[in-house]
């Protein structure tokens, strides 16, 4: 795919702010001259948004300063004028209840920054988990040229000589301290040594993926996904960035022209390959659908049998991301997916996704395994429907214990998470190997905001005797550094009448990964009369504003989460210029 043919100046979009003689174009030179620039630098040249969504919060973009003004060199290089906008920052660890919440709020800052400013392209910087498909959804609607710049994946952690991989081993130390085998001294340990520099999550959790699966959708420099944060060629990787997008702009070379069904398959086939985050799958169905392209649980799902998962990383693996940076990163892995990839697809870079990973090697066969030697046979994730979860529900089979994607047992229920935390330790439960603990409450709605509640906390008294799974089911998402048997994202959720608003202590629930199905098996006559029995949903708290219009119109989990009524904003009208 070769870059199409430069619009004249004239017909950019800042033109229409700077370009007439009238007294709007006059009163907008006049202010970018009190800013102290010459005429010479901001008209006849495209004007280049660098969306930064750095803040003193946000320890994944902790660099972002300084490669927002990599960028600018990059831009100024290739005869743009760039100008820095800041945005919502989503910094995962702190945002409460969830930065999920926030997520559509940073789609909506984004789009109507970039419409409402005379832009004629952006550079997107994220990379923290909700920030990646935030500001991706909101360029989508608006369909301005963009580029992504991923933030890249933090350095390794260390503790006494162990290396530790973000999230993953905060759990697994979590247990080990509440069945009282690891001491204090040692967990201060670890929590000065499992984050030690900027970047995201180094395991495969959902900014990892996000970042990788947006790299294969062609919206970033091909591979460069996979570049650690603190890394020289980071640095380097963002001034390519604000080089790439004047072309772009100059092109105008929009989202709607390079992204199609292909696309979108190869961002699941890699989320599926590397055995990415659950979260992902919300992620990539609200993308589409700002895109206008078709994509739904069922075509995830299809393709998840057929893809087998290469990437040998934690959580579900062994290994990290600086692990696949030097076995080749991405582009490595994506050859070795062969034909799954469709090579055909447009990437920002001008070039089809086949042409920008021609030559890349695998450098390390035990991090990114060969297709006769995978890590599972097929993708790491699961879409499963049933009694339970008539509209689906996501199972991360790759991080899950193998002895339990087969198991049926009684359920043991917790109405909000609230209630979790103060009856789970309560040994009149009866909770035990068998048991299947639900969670409802903590959905889109219910929660509100479907915060990272999935993995359930398991009875202090099982983890002492040597237990680190059950299986886990609730309308709630999971941190993608997670791992166990947590079935997430049941849908409908309870707190809009979803069947598991229904479940009982007691009652039988049998889950079939291998088959799909998730099942509540209780008579449906029984179902029934529980419905009639339920108590109107109750009038909740207080919310702020930005929280009202979030319930009210925020779609389920197999719909991505979105807003009702965000939409691709394509036929939207350009603001009026008087």
């Amino acid at each position: 795919m070769a870059d199409g043919p430069r619009r004249a100046p004239e017909e950019l979009r800042s033109h229409r702010w700077f370009g007439p003689d009238s007294l709007r174009g006059f009163g907008h030179r006049s202010r970018m001259k009190q800013l102290g620039y010459s005429l010479e630098e901001f008209t006849g040249r495209p004007v280049i948004a660098i969306v930064n969504t750095w803040s003193d919060l946000s320890c994944c973009h902790g660099h972002f300063r300084e490669r927002a003004e990599a960028v600018r060199r990059g831009v100024w290089d290739a005869g743009g004028f760039p100008v820095e906008i800041p945005v919502l920052t989503l910094a995962e660890p702190f945002q409460k209840p969830s930065a999920m919440m926030f997520r559509n709020l940073l789609a909506i800052e984004t789009e109507e920054v970039l419409r409402s400013y005379p832009v004629d392209g952006a550079v997107l910087m994220g990379g923290c988990d909700k920030t990646t498909p935030a500001l991706l959804m909101g360029a989508f609607s608006l369909d301005i040229p963009c580029v992504f710049l991923p933030a890249g994946p933090m350095l390794r952690g260390n503790w006494r000589g162990t290396v530790l991989g973000s999230g993953s081993d905060v759990w697994k130390s979590w247990a080990d301290r509440q069945a009282g085998v690891l001491d204090e001294c040692a967990w201060r340990e670890i929590e000065d040594g499992i984050a030690r520099s900027n970047g995201h999550c180094m395991t495969m959790g959902t900014a990892s993926t996000m970042t990788a699966a947006v790299d294969a959708l062609g919206m970033t420099l091909t591979g460069a996904s996979s570049i650690p944060a603190v890394d020289a060629n980071h640095s380097r990787m963002a001034a390519a960035c604000g080089r790439r997008i004047v072309e772009l702009a100059w092109q105008g070379a929009a989202p709607s022209t390079l992204l199609d069904a292909r696309s979108f398959d190869n961002a699941a086939t890699t989320v599926l390959a590397l055995g990415g985050s659950t979260n992902a799958v919300i992620h990539l169905v609200a993308l589409a659908r700002r895109a206008g392209i078709a994509f739904d649980l069922g075509r995830f799902d299809t393709m998840a049998r057929t893809t087998p998962v290469l990437a040998d990383i934690r959580p579900g693996g062994r290994f990290l991301m600086e692990d696949l940076y030097y076995a080749g990163g991405l582009r490595a892995l994506l050859v070795r997916l062969g034909d799954r990839i469709h090579g055909d697809a447009a990437t920002v870079t001008g070039r089809t996704l086949g042409e920008e990973i021609a030559g890349a090697e695998v450098y390390d066969d035990e991090v990114i395994r060969p297709l006769d030697r995978p890590v599972s046979a097929e993708g790491g994730l699961a879409i499963l429907r049933g009694s339970l979860a008539p509209d689906g529900a996501v199972i991360k089979t790759v991080a899950a214990s193998p002895s339990l994607l087969r198991h049926r047992g009684p359920a043991v229920v917790f109405d909000d998470y609230p209630d979790l935390a103060a009856r789970i330790d309560d040994p009149a439960l009866g909770i035990d190997e068998r048991s299947v603990l639900v969670l409802r409450g903590a959905g889109p709605v219910g929660a509100p905001g479907m915060p990272e509640w999935g993995m359930l906390p398991i009875p202090k008294r099982l983890l002492a005797a040597g237990v680190r799974d059950l299986v886990r089911i609730s309308d709630a998402r999971m941190s993608g550094t997670s791992y166990g048997t947590c079935v997430l994202h049941v849908s409908p959720e309870s707190a809009v009448g979803g069947p598991l608003a229904l479940v009982r202590d007691g009652d039988p629930i049998a889950l079939d990964a291998d088959a799909r199905r998730l099942d509540l098996e209780v008579e449906p006559a029984e179902l029934e009369r529980r419905r009639a029995q339920l108590p109107p949903p109750p009038a909740g708290p207080a919310r702020s504003a930005y929280g009202e219009l979030y319930v009210r119109h925020v779609t389920q989990a197999h719909l991505g989460c979105d807003f009702d009524f965000a939409r691709p904003g394509h036929d939207v009208p350009e603001p009026y210029i008087d």
